[in-house]
């Protein structure tokens, strides 16, 4: 138990530290608050407007799928450097490690945390049935820009 004792006391060191800063801060700051001390700062500009709209947390996560896979490469690159050694255990770890990041990403991607544009509606098949009608012709339905005076394409008689 000895041998873990060094450890023990670094630990101790490290939050009698954390504590005792916090502490000291909190006494001997001085504490006269003033609107420009509590604006925010933004690289020496004085912000002219209310902060725009927060990301939404899809972003986020995103970011958080590309750290996770760029984990992975980290993690792979060696094992395929020394594969060999490792055998068939190596294999299992690496397959089983790949796959939990796999399955992360087919849950974000099924949550829609991918899909960044305007939400689609799905359009009803009635909507559909009206849109391929026999009274629709190409005529009827487009309109040409900039054709005045000019001379009507071939197979455009009604047009003309």
């Amino acid at each position: 138990m000895e041998q873990y004792l060094p450890i023990t006391l670094l630990f101790f060191l490290a939050v009698l530290f954390g504590v005792g800063s916090f502490a000291v801060s909190r006494l001997l700051a001085p504490r006269r608050p003033s609107t420009a001390k509590e604006a925010p700062y933004e690289c020496g500009i004085v912000p002219g407007r209310e902060p725009p709209v927060r990301f939404p947390v899809s972003f986020y996560i995103v970011a958080m799928l590309f750290i996770m896979f760029d984990i992975e490469i980290i993690f792979i690159y060696p094992y395929a450097v020394t594969r060999a050694p490792l055998g068939a255990y190596g294999f299992w770890a690496v397959l089983a490690f790949s796959v939990v990041f796999f399955l992360t990403f087919v849950y974000e991607v099924a949550r829609g945390g991918l899909d960044w544009g305007p939400i689609r509606r799905s359009r009803s098949m009635v909507a559909e049935a009206a849109m391929v009608s026999p009274e629709r012709t190409l005529a009827s339905t487009l309109r040409r820009v900039g054709s005045e005076g000019r001379l009507p394409l071939e197979g455009d008689e009604e047009a003309a």
